[in-house]
């Protein structure tokens, strides 16, 4: 027994020795994402950091070498909008008897997939039970293999809404944990998330594609309880997430001050204005409609919900490239969970193929991102910055379908792939 105990200090040592080893990269070329311009230079990584940037770094004999002289660097991507926990492959409402402690089993599996596909940071939008906080805090501490995770809890809603339950009738009087009605009312669960650890607020200021019994252009909540929502969550020091579909939540959660909008599908241009004069991002999912049309009906997705997503899946699209081109800020948000996981980077193609120059929708999803999400320490390859980083096979600026098969991901100065 004494010898295993002395035996623990040193397994420690090596354990921190070989996080800290540091790490020279090499690769053909890096993506300088802010420029969009190509740059010959190596990466030094040290303690999970990027220490220098530069042509031609000395080797020394302690640095392990990757050799990425194929390859084209750039930072880890991001996604403002996925829900990691529960299985993709339940068809319909199975997921209802499906428990919160299995959810965050499955999300462990999801986690990995994401971030083997080359995602970094991601921001899980809704979970029950706050299984996306477990989620998150057994990343963080190094027992599961994920991306950096923001999560926000249970979202909010009004009784019937979109992030209500309304599958059951109502001898079981049930309804969803983020319920939550009136302006006092909403304020104590946004103080509720908090105590539980969330790090953002969403709320439902629409109905929704995937909710039974909800318009998507109905707004939910009124302008007195969204303004409560907004005010409570950046007092706490937390930003907030609209879901909305329709115009007039859409408007309405703006003038409440969020920090985001999730989907946007009916923005027009007068809102889309107001967003940019609001410095408010918008994260349009546009490549989940071909998902949901295509898979939806096998896949056990109801017909009201098919219906919803053919209102509003090719207007979305227009409405994108419209809010792109008048300068609004965009980030990437995918909806990841609606389709499988760790299939982010599909969205790419349809953001090049509505508008986007291939750097565009990079950006979107890096520099962007970071910016929507408050970190100033990701999103570029940057000495001082994050050592996440990715490459792939060729060039992404002469085929963004490339970061589909991302080949090399490092998180945090540890190789995952």
């Amino acid at each position: 027994m004494k010898k295993i105990l002395y035996l623990i200090p040193f397994l420690i040592f090596i354990h921190s020795v070989a996080y800290t080893q540091a790490i020279l990269i090499k690769p053909k070329q890096i993506l300088d994402v802010r420029s969009g311009k190509l740059i010959n230079a190596d990466i030094l990584v040290e303690s999970g950091v990027i220490k220098k940037v530069a042509k031609n770094i000395p080797i020394k004999s302690e640095y392990k070498i990757i050799d990425l002289r194929n390859m084209t660097v750039l930072p880890g991507l991001m996604d403002a909008h996925v829900h990691l926990t529960g299985n993709t492959d339940l068809k319909g409402h199975e997921g209802i008897s499906e428990s919160s402690y299995l959810a965050t089993i499955y999300g462990v599996k999801n986690a990995k997939e994401t971030l083997m596909a080359g995602f970094t940071t991601v921001r899980n939008v809704g979970a029950s039970n706050y299984s996306d906080v477990a989620l998150r805090d057994g990343i963080e501490q190094k027992a599961i293999v994920g991306p950096t995770l923001l999560v926000s809890g249970p979202p909010l809603g009004i009784t019937g809404g979109h992030c209500d339950s309304n599958i059951l009738p109502a001898e079981y009087e049930y309804k969803a944990q983020g319920v939550a009605d009136g302006p006092w009312e909403v304020r104590r669960k946004v103080r509720e998330n908090k105590k539980y650890g969330v790090d953002l607020i969403k709320y439902c200021a629409t109905g929704g594609v995937m909710s039974k019994g909800t318009n998507v252009n109905n707004r939910q909540y009124t302008l007195d309880e969204m303004k409560a929502i907004v005010d409570e969550a950046h007092t706490l020091g937390m930003k907030v997430a609209a879901h909305a579909h329709g115009l007039q939540g859409i408007r309405m959660a703006i003038e409440a001050g969020v920090d985001s909008i999730e989907h946007s599908s009916l923005i027009d241009q007068e809102t889309v204005n107001f967003a940019i004069s609001k410095g408010v991002f918008l994260a349009m999912d546009i490549y989940v409609s071909d998902y949901i049309l295509g898979e939806g009906a096998k896949n056990g997705i109801p017909e009201y919900s098919l219906e919803k997503e053919r209102i509003v899946g090719k207007k979305q699209r227009e409405n994108f490239k419209m809010a792109f081109e008048s300068g609004a800020k965009m980030a990437f948000g995918t909806d990841a969970g609606i389709y499988p996981h760790g299939k982010n980077a599909r969205q790419f193609k349809y953001m090049v193929q509505w508008g986007m120059t291939p750097i565009e929708a990079i950006q979107a999803s890096t520099i962007n991102t970071a910016e929507l999400f408050g970190l100033n320490n990701i999103g570029e390859i940057k000495e001082s910055f994050d050592a996440d980083i990715v490459a792939v096979m060729g060039n992404p600026l002469d085929d963004i379908t490339l970061l589909e098969n991302i080949d090399f991901v490092m998180k945090e100065g540890q190789i995952i792939k």
